[in-house]
């Protein structure tokens, strides 16, 4: 068990956020920030929103979002699901409501499902055995690409835009533009993962763990400082910090 608010408050502290700054990356409002930093969760709308927001919050702190819901269900939260039925009136012995000629339907749809499997497994057999024969006992080599690597190629050809997450995870926000165009990326980047953006070379980009990640534009590196966040403006000519 840990304190949730005092938690939020010394991460934020040691980041030299303001509740303003930090309203302005979450799109949470800073009352309501305020409020998840001294526990007072009844001055939010409903405890959804207080999830959703401990972990945007969290995750822009660069903590670890799901904790501090987890946190918040152990010690806030009473079973939803227990209270629902303990409130149902008692309508005696439950009687199935499945009716036998529905079961009925149920099975002979069921058996013919596999049928229709087995058939299109053997016809799969078949086919590729006369293709196996007909090309000299060699089948030919697929050539499709994947989807992903679809991606990971346009990834690394075409984006000018790329943020890579190499230490660990970072809340970002990508706006195209400037901070008032259009949201394109909201979100925490974890461990491993590569975001890339395309159409256009102007962007507004926030990072609340900048020495977690590798930005690159226009296929060169973008050297960042560590320690609090970091909001870089992306135009054709260069990359411009604050």
């Amino acid at each position: 068990m840990f304190e949730i608010g005092n938690s939020l408050l010394e991460a934020r502290s040691r980041r030299g956020v303001d509740f303003v700054q930090a309203e302005l990356a979450t799109k949470i409002r800073a009352k309501y920030l305020r409020a998840l930093e001294e526990e007072r969760f009844e001055q939010l709308p409903s405890q959804t929103y207080v999830k959703g927001f401990l972990r945007t919050y969290a995750d822009y702190l660069g903590l670890d979002g799901q904790l501090y819901v987890d946190e918040f269900n152990s010690r806030f939260v009473v079973g939803d699901d227990v209270d629902s039925r303990a409130r149902r009136p008692d309508s005696g012995p439950r009687r199935s409501s499945v009716r036998p000629e529905r079961r009925t339907r149920r099975l002979e749809t069921g058996i013919v499902l596999v049928a229709v499997a087995v058939v299109v497994i053997v016809t799969l057999v078949v086919v590729s055995a006369w293709q196996t024969s007909g090309s000299g006992g060699k089948a030919p080599a697929p050539t499709v690409k994947t989807h992903a690597a679809k991606k990971h190629t346009a990834t690394r050809s075409t984006a000018y835009l790329q943020i890579n997450a190499v230490k660990g995870p970072s809340y970002v926000l990508v706006h195209r533009n400037g901070p008032r165009g259009k949201l394109i990326f909201q979100g925490t980047i974890g461990k491993g993962r590569v975001e890339p953006f395309y159409q256009g070379k102007r962007f507004w980009v926030s990072l609340s763990s900048p020495e977690n990640l590798i930005v690159i534009v226009g296929g060169k590196a973008v050297p960042l400082a560590g320690g609090k966040p970091v909001v870089l403006t992306v135009t054709p000519s260069g990359v411009h910090t604050g």
